[in-house]
């Protein structure tokens, strides 16, 4: 593909690798690289491998904790239940690394903000196993279509998924993050080998329209982190302007920011200040601090280009477990957490669905939203057992009801998408479950379930949205429960949606965007 490289980036590269350039060409002729990540949310890698049919055609990716794995080329993960069942994401292997940079805690405070389609949403998710708070955003309304399906789609209790222009968001969690990860919008560069596309967007999205946008997102980014925090910045490109000339603009700006050095390993490389012309904004151990930054080659690693950085903010050590524990960022936050499952305090136009205000069958259909939250109250523990001793708030936005973490601040005024964990809607005095709430729920924790191998044509018929035919038998049950009423579909013991059983017959719950097809 070397001929389709445009003839400005092959003469920028040949200057910034010298002796090197060969290799790098070089490596665009070679066999493209697959990686897929566990999802440790639902299972360990090691489980992974067990259960899976292809999980001996893999090997792990050094640079993650053990849940990425490289995949042979010709092997189809996306075509497979286990896919449908959130226990793997499609990721390419260099862009694992930034999160596995972030050194992401359970209980913490993490911010994703440029975080469409997903992908290292969930792993960040992963890494906070259910504990702590992830807001996860892009500026595009298209793009968090897919954020938000990622992100159900792996099983995640405690994210709030935003629309927002990152410095919307300042106003709301300035200093409230412990952890933020900023994968930069880029000229994209790294992915040519990819997707031959990206060299059509790079010629017409000029490195300097990118650098302009970066600068802003990466100094609003700063101004959310807590004292003690860290930061990865990470783009896809090779361009210094967009990759060592921002940290050295925010280390100008911010003072009490600094560059965590990160070890070359892998064969990774340092970061060039020399390339970005960083020396007209810092001199000395701060200008040669983001050699500590990193270059991931093709030539040099099995993945494709990227760069990171990881910064720290001085200060007081930022409170790893904060969210873990109920506490509240400030005193008013605390007031509202008393009012246990009661709804957003103040004026929230920007409402869940289609942008600013929401598509919302439960207010056509003259529904409130204490109504909603009252049936949820009512009605839960009859599909989830221990729903109502969730440490969490429930909230509701006309017929659609949310569990949204302790301790996030109101969130008036922002564009959100999801404010919580969708679980459901208060249809007509009813509970109606969500596939979201199956996607994140155990198979012990539902008061009905059925399990299929994923290898049975019923796990095949279910996910094309088929209906099933079952026995009072296959159903189990929870204590004294009925088999008839809502019963988690599961293959393999993993859910992969809601069945309606009565007489025989399983209806199927399975919306249409989540289907097989």
């Amino acid at each position: 593909m070397t001929g389709s490289l445009p003839p400005a980036f092959l003469e920028k590269m040949k200057t910034i690798l010298e002796e090197e350039f060969s290799g790098f060409i070089a490596s665009y002729e070679a066999e493209r690289l697959y990686g897929l990540r566990v999802n440790e949310l639902k299972l360990s890698a090691q489980q992974w491998k067990e259960l899976s049919p292809f999980g001996g055609q893999t090997r792990p990716i050094p640079w993650t904790s053990g849940a990425g794995m490289y995949v042979k080329e010709g092997v189809r993960p996306g075509k497979h239940p286990h896919y449908h069942a959130g226990l793997y994401y499609i990721q390419e292997p260099s862009a694992m690394a930034p999160v596995e940079l972030l050194d992401v805690l359970p209980g913490q405070r993490v911010l994703d903000l440029c975080a469409a389609p997903g992908g290292k949403s969930t792993q960040i998710a992963a890494k906070l196993q259910g504990r702590g708070v992830l807001v996860t955003n892009d500026n595009a309304k298209e793009r968090t279509k897919a954020l938000a399906k990622n992100v159900e789609l792996a099983g995640v209790r405690n994210a709030i998924i935003c629309n927002e222009e990152p410095s919307r968001l300042v106003e709301t969690f300035r200093g409230w993050f412990d952890r933020i990860l900023v994968d930069a919008p880029c000229s994209g560069e790294g992915m040519f080998r990819k997707d031959e596309s990206m060299i059509a967007e790079w010629e017409k999205h000029s490195v300097e329209q990118c650098s302009s946008m970066q600068r802003t997102i990466l100094r609003d980014a700063a101004a959310m982190l807590a004292p003690g925090g860290k930061l990865v910045y990470s783009t896809c490109t090779f361009s210094p302007e967009e990759n060592e000339a921002q940290i050295a603009a925010l280390l100008a700006e911010r003072p009490d920011f600094e560059v965590a050095a990160i070890e070359p390993r892998w064969g990774w490389k340092p970061g060039r200040p020399d390339l970005a012309g960083c020396s007209g904004l810092l001199e000395g151990e701060r200008l040669r601090s983001i050699e500590g930054t990193a270059r991931l080659w093709p030539h040099h690693i099995e993945g494709e280009g990227h760069y990171a950085a990881l910064l720290c903010r001085k200060g007081g050590a930022a409170k790893e477990n904060a969210l873990a524990s109920g506490e509240a960022p400030d005193a008013e936050v605390g007031r509202r957490l008393k009012r246990k499952d009661a709804k957003p305090a103040g004026k929230q136009p920007h409402k869940p669905g289609k942008g600013r205000g929401g598509a919302d069958k439960g207010k056509q259909a003259g529904l409130q939203d204490d109504d909603a939250v009252e049936i949820w109250r009512a009605n839960a523990e009859s599909i989830v057992q221990g729903a109502l001793a969730w440490e969490s708030r429930v909230i509701a936005y006309g017929a659609r009801i949310y569990i949204q973490p302790p301790g996030v601040p109101p969130l008036d005024g922002l564009r959100i998408v999801r404010p919580g964990w969708y679980v459901g809607e208060g249809i007509r005095g009813r509970l109606e479950p969500s596939q979201p709430l199956a996607m994140g729920l155990k198979r012990e924790e539902a008061v009905r379930s059925i399990n299929w191998s994923s290898a049975d044509e019923r796990t095949l018929r279910y996910l094309k949205g088929e209906t099933v035919f079952a026995e009072d038998m296959d159903i189990a049950v929870q204590g004294d429960a009925s088999p008839k009423g809502y019963v988690l579909v599961c293959a393999d013991g993993y859910p992969i949606g809601w069945g309606k059983y009565a007489d025989g017959m399983l209806k199927n719950m399975l919306p249409a965007g989540w289907r097989w097809m």
